[in-house]
This record gives C-alpha cells, sequence and structure tokens, in this order.
C-alpha cells in the first residue's frame, strides 16, 4: 500500500512517515501543500494524510482542487482545530476522515486500516497466478483444476498473499491485516506459522512448482519465482 504523508512538521512527519514505514506501508513526505498537490497528482497512491496548516497552498486548497480534477483517493485529513465548523468544511471539502493533532499513532494505523478496507476496490474477478485459482466471492480455490479445501482462515492467509503476489508480507502485516491483531501482547508467529504450513501442503506440495516461499527473517511471499 502506498501512502501519501503531506505534513509541514518536521517531528510529526519523521514520527508518522517512520511509523507507516515500519508497518510495511510505503510512503511518499511532502512537506508543503504543492509538493503534496504534485504528488498525488502525478503518482497513484492508496491513501492520503493530507495536514490541514501547510505552508502556501493549504490542504483544504489541495484536496478540493484534487476533487475538481475527479480524484477518487480517500483522504484523512490532519489539523490542530478541533472546532465542530472546521471538521464540517473539511469533510465538505471531499476529506473522507479527520483526525485532531495530537493523536495517537495506533489510532491513525487504525484509521488508515478503515479507509484502505472501505475503498478496497470490488474483488468480483478470479485470482489467478501459475495455475491456482481463487474466488474471492463463492470462497473456491483450485489449481490446475483441483479443488482445494481450505479453512476460513486459510483462505483469508492465501487472498492476503495472493493479492500481495511477488511482495514479501511479515509476520506483523498478517497478524495485523489477516488476524486483525494489533495490541496482542503474544505475538502471533507460532499460530501463522502453523496456518502457514498447512496452507502449503495443501496448495503447493502436491504440485511441482512451489508458489509458497519463506524468506528467512522476513516474512512469506507468493511468487512463481523458486530463486
Amino acid at each position: 500500500m502506498r501512502i501519501l504523508l503531506v505534513e509541514d512538521e518536521i517531528k510529526v512527519g519523521n514520527a508518522v512517515s517512520e511509523g507507516l514505514r515500519a508497518e510495511g506501508y510505503g510512503v511518499t513526505w511532502a512537506q508543503t501543500g504543492e509538493e503534496g498537490f504534485f504528488h498525488a497528482s502525478s503518482q497513484g497512491f492508496d491513501l492520503i494524510v493530507l495536514d490541514v496548516m501547510l505552508p502556501g497552498r493549504d490542504g483544504i486548497e489541495v484536496l478540493q482542487t484534487l476533487r475538481k480534477q475527479g480524484a477518487k483517493t480517500p483522504v484523512l485529513l490532519l489539523t490542530a482545530k478541533d472546532a465542530i465548523e472546521d471538521r464540517v468544511l473539511g469533510l465538505d471539502a471531499g476529506a473522507d476522515d479527520y483526525l485532531v493533532k495530537p493523536f495517537a499513532f495506533a489510532e491513525l494505523t487504525a484509521r488508515l486500516r478503515a479507509l484502505l478496507r472501505r475503498n478496497k476496490p470490488e474483488s468480483a474477478g478470479v485470482l489467478t497466478i501459475a495455475g491456482l485459482e481463487i474466488d474471492p466471492i463463492r470462497r473456491i480455490v483450485s489449481r490446475e483444476s483441483q479443488r482445494i479445501d481450505l479453512t476460513a482462515r486459510e483462505f483469508e492467509l492465501l487472498e492476503y498473499l495472493t493479492r500481495n503476489h511477488g511482495r514479501v508480507v511479515s509476520r506483523q502485516m498478517l497478524a495485523r491485516d489477516v488476524w486483525q491483531e494489533t495490541d496482542r501482547a503474544t505475538p502471533l508467529d507460532n499460530v501463522i506459522d502453523v496456518h502457514i504450513a498447512r496452507l502449503r501442503r495443501k496448495m503447493d506440495d502436491p504440485f511441482e512448482t512451489k508458489l509458497l516461499h519463506t524468506v528467512r527473517g522476513v516474512g512469506f511471499t507468493l511468487s512463481e519465482d523458486n530463486s
């Protein structure tokens, strides 16, 4: 997931961008409204975190212009103003959510995940990779025309890996996005490893080409590349 952060406060920008990268997001950080508008207009992002009070072109103006141009990217506004009229102004300008400074990073990431889920494209099409077919609507999995029976959790795990095809996903990402666990005191690493092993036995072991790979010390990836 690619996030554009537009924030002129160095301390806040550093903390948010570093925190989001640690969570597995790709982050582009712009420090002015003009720079943010340029990135938003010329690149594809899954979500924009936009500060309202910016030097030069403020966040509201940037947002209004993006919406007038037809941009559909979800936008979360950051602001030090917490009056009702300020929130209404931001939402009427086209914001999808609003977060008042100072904020807890955990709340920011929770709001981002909610926005990403809400704006996730409909997945009516069958996902395919090297003979593996996943039907997200009917929740049916097959490989080389052979039906593969998975538990609900195994299906969610495989769908997530498939949507991140070719990308290494960490156990932390799986715990957050598949298990929906963010505040658990005990890591889910062992649970995740057990499900990965079961999934591998079902969808990989019977076939010559292996798709599910462990990247030691990093995580897992679903890829045709065996190197």
